[in-house]
């Protein structure tokens, strides 16, 4: 599928199993911060939208005007962070080169890269729209027999 000719009825007609969909204050803004942060390129973006795939799977960012009719748009909150509560997981991405571009974009991050017990090693990176960010990869043998 070409997402960036698609017509908007035959992309929605295709959407299958579990989608996301991001409310974001500023969709160009969102889309430069996965790109210089992830590596993560997006299609059709506009002030209003964007399709975001990775590895297969799909994530749409919309703008807060493409909800005005929606109920999930009353309950944003007026100030920041409105993601709280929600982790993004980026599984086979690394996350120490994912947190030195995160640094360098002065985005945060709330957690460093760190080897965990349940053999990955992620981090966690809050965009400004609030939404946990956690890129991650599988621990190596190595890295798994020294912790």
């Amino acid at each position: 599928m070409d997402f960036e000719t698609v017509s908007a009825a035959d992309f929605g007609a295709s959407l299958t199993g579990i989608g996301l969909n991001l409310l974001v204050r500023d969709v160009p803004a969102e889309v430069a911060f996965l790109r210089n942060v992830f590596g993560i390129e997006a299609h059709r973006v506009s002030a209003d939208f964007a399709i975001v795939p990775y590895q297969g799977q799909l994530l749409q960012l919309h703008s807060d005007g493409t909800f005005a009719d929606h109920p999930l748009l009353t309950l944003l909150p007026e100030n920041p962070p409105r993601g709280a509560g929600i982790e993004i997981r980026l599984f086979n991405t690394d996350p120490d080169k994912a947190a030195d571009r995160a640094a360098a974009a002065a985005a945060m991050v709330l957690q460093a890269p760190a080897n965990k017990p349940h053999g990955l090693r992620e981090a966690v990176i809050l965009c400004d729209n609030g939404y946990a960010w956690v890129p991650s990869r599988v621990l190596s043998q190595e890295e798994r027999d020294a912790s």
